[in-house]
């Protein structure tokens, strides 16, 4: 059973996504996830701009509530084996606490795993984890292997260009930088990241911090926002001074790119995220950014 986005596609790209009995309402890649019995279901607000979103959030962390729901019977007819949870965020999932109290009810002790990646190396470390609880270690070695391939060839890619004082906003009210495995992304993509906080949460920031950073690019992917949501959050930022200056620099490129599927997800596609930060940093569509062109949309310059 699988409480996490990334989890569910590290299964399913390790070649045992038969042997998931139940996912989360998040977990629409690949579209083997689809039809599973779903365990969790949201107590955000079904639509809302981000600051909206951001009150609700910080209003049920301060009152002590959960932003998911567990369907704890559901969770106890399905008797999985192993339940691949998390901790590492109260905002990105259902708690541990909540799952660990679920799975106690389950016949058959299942063994509960939490993962827990702060960077890339982590998330790769995580992949053969998921492998040698499946009994898939080979695949997940061929896996890792595959992904460190790609990471090589960016490298070589990027090597003779220079880098590009780059930020990342993984919110947009109140605007929040990146965190835990995005810096080290951007790095390998080419860029310097700015106002990060590499390996531990997204910091809020002051607008006007930003703009003393001087950007030389922007781009914006909030955690949970698809493409289409992203471009909204967009627009609302039109309505502060700050980000009209940034759109206003003929040296600033700003592009949206779908965070949810990318970004956020601590599983196989953060190497297309990479691809994806090094086709926005230097204007020329690589990679995931050549297979995947919607995802990355440009507010400022082009992708080539």
């Amino acid at each position: 059973m699988s409480l996490l986005p990334s989890a569910t596609e590290i299964v399913c790209a390790l070649g045992a996504g038969d042997r998931l009995v139940g996912v989360t309402h998040e977990c629409d890649f690949p579209a083997e996830a689809a039809g599973k019995p779903v365990l969790t279901a949201s107590a955000l607000p079904a639509a809302g701009d981000a600051a909206t979103i951001d009150r609700h959030v910080r209003a049920s962390l301060h009152a002590g509530s959960s932003l998911y729901a567990l369907d704890a019977a559901l969770l106890e007819s399905l008797e999985p084996d192993l339940i691949i949870t998390q901790e590492l965020c109260e905002v990105c999932a259902v708690s541990y606490e909540i799952v660990a109290r679920a799975a106690k009810r389950v016949r058959g002790d299942p063994r509960v795993v939490s993962l827990e990646p702060s960077s890339l190396d982590d998330v790769l470390a995580n992949i053969e984890t998921v492998g040698a609880l499946t009994g898939t270690g080979d695949a997940a070695c061929a896996l890792v292997a595959r992904l460190r391939e790609r990471l090589g060839l960016l490298a070589v890619h990027v090597a003779a260009r220079p880098r590009v004082r780059a930020l990342v906003l993984e919110w947009t009210d109140p605007p929040m930088s990146a965190g835990h495995w995005t810096p080290d992304l951007m790095w390998r993509a080419g860029g310097e990241p700015l106002l990060a906080n590499p390996g531990a949460n997204s910091p809020v920031i002051a607008w006007k911090a930003i703009v003393a950073a001087e950007p030389e690019a922007v781009i914006v992917a909030p955690c949970g926002f698809g493409i289409d949501a992203t471009l909204r959050a967009i627009a609302e930022l039109e309505r502060e001074p700050a980000w009209a200056a940034l759109r206003s620099n003929p040296a600033t490129r700003i592009y949206a790119l779908d965070g949810n599927a990318y970004v956020n997800r601590p599983g196989p596609r953060l190497v297309d995220s990479a691809e994806f930060f090094a086709s926005a940093l230097h204007g020329e569509a690589y990679g995931a950014g050549l297979t995947d062109p919607a995802a990355l949309r440009p507010i400022g310059g082009a992708v080539t």
